[in-house]
């Protein structure tokens, strides 16, 4: 195999191999906090659409026509479960993103035996929210700089048909940016020295990057996908690029 092949697929690897460590005592907390709230939040509003809906039928439709609610309610079902497939991972990471520092450092705990960053102290979390939000902001911008160039390649003729690839590509690279800054910031790594570091392991952490993207994809897997990914990051981090 290619050597830049075969650390891809080692990359895809390492973001699988997150389920072995989300489950472990001392690391499950964090990553089961943020997605019991998400589940919480979502069945919120769908169970607060459904009464609308409810209220709705009894009010406007009268008895010859309520037959209608045979097809309306199958049709809620659909939207609600296409709401929740599309928008739980962007609303996830967003409750997560300050419980994922401390699910980094509970991570490398486990493997190094070594609990550097105090993961399992509650007290760090409004640091941990202050500096989610000025991470996610300076990856927001290293993503709004090279997103638009992207975007025009879907309006220039020719170069359509490479567009998806590249998106793809740098949908994977920007999620390898994303996951690998948890356990990298713990140790006070600013961002530019993170993108330096994933740079002298491209295929590795592009590979890393589109296994986080796949598992974002599936239904009921996604609900897991972000704390997974975390851990296999942390991982990632220790075994390959921390050693570098």
């Amino acid at each position: 195999m290619i050597p830049a092949l075969r650390e891809f697929a080692r990359g895809v690897r390492y973001a699988v191999g997150g389920f072995d460590l989300v489950f472990r005592p001392g690391i499950r907390v964090y990553a089961f906090i943020p997605l019991l709230i998400n589940v919480l939040l979502f069945a919120g509003v769908v169970i607060y659409g459904a009464r609308l809906l409810h209220d709705f039928i009894h009010a406007w439709l009268p008895g010859a026509w309520e037959w209608l609610s045979w097809l309306i309610w199958p049709l809620f079902a659909f939207i609600a479960f296409t709401v929740v497939f599309f928008c739980f991972t962007l609303v996830a990471n967003l409750v997560a993103a300050p419980f994922n520092g401390l699910l980094a450092g509970a991570a490398e705990a486990s493997l190094t035996g070594v609990n550097a960053t105090d993961s399992g102290d509650m007290i760090r979390l409004p640091r941990e929210i202050a500096g989610a939000i000025v991470s996610e902001l300076r990856k927001f911008a290293y993503f709004i700089v090279r997103v638009i160039p992207l975007l025009l390649l879907f309006f220039l003729p020719g170069l359509q048909f490479f567009a998806p690839f590249l998106w793809f590509l740098f949908g994977s690279w920007m999620l390898a940016l994303e996951y690998l800054d948890f356990p990298m910031g713990n140790h006070g790594i600013a961002f530019p020295d993170q993108r330096d570091a994933a740079r002298a392991e491209r295929s590795l952490a592009l590979g890393f990057g589109a296994g986080a993207l796949v598992l974002a994809m599936i239904p009921v897997i996604n609900f897991m996908a972000i704390p997974v990914t975390v851990c296999g990051a942390t991982r990632l981090w220790l075994e390959r690029i921390r050693r570098r």
